[in-house]
């Protein structure tokens, strides 16, 4: 049975439809293995961490405990951090983390981990990082 020039062009469109549809669909499909596949770095995350301490922990000028408290923060804070530094052992641990939304430090002895964080020395520092306190305090 012979069809219409309206059945076929029906047919045509649908068809081409469904085909763009699963081009699509391959198309993300793709993308997304070929983002998480070998080889490809992963995204960076910014790192973030938890306080632990039962009574908070010191945010301070420096990496030590010799250095001024520039406020606090509860247990169970989640904070962001930029890197760190090895410098005074705080509780058999000696890793300092600068946080990332001020210049201040705190002792990754209190600290429980999201992410992971870079070195100091690694992560690109701006012109008030460059001041002489500031690169002795990085190591």
């Amino acid at each position: 049975m012979p069809r219409t020039i309206a059945a076929r062009s029906k047919k045509i469109s649908t068809d081409a439809i469904a085909a763009a549809a699963l081009a699509g669909s391959l198309l993300v499909a793709g993308s997304a293995q070929a983002a998480s596949g070998p080889g490809v770095p992963p995204v960076p995350q910014r790192p973030a961490g938890t306080i632990t301490s039962p009574t908070g922990v010191n945010e301070r000028m420096y990496p030590s405990t010799d250095s001024s408290v520039r406020g606090t923060f509860a247990r169970g804070a989640k904070i962001t951090l930029r890197c760190k530094v090895h410098a005074q052992t705080v509780g058999g641990n000696d890793v300092w983390y600068l946080l990332r939304n001020r210049p201040t430090w705190v002792s990754a002895a209190y600290v429980g981990n999201v992410s992971a964080v870079p070195l100091c020395k690694e992560v690109n520092r701006g012109t008030l990082d460059d001041a002489p306190a500031t690169r002795a305090a990085m190591g």
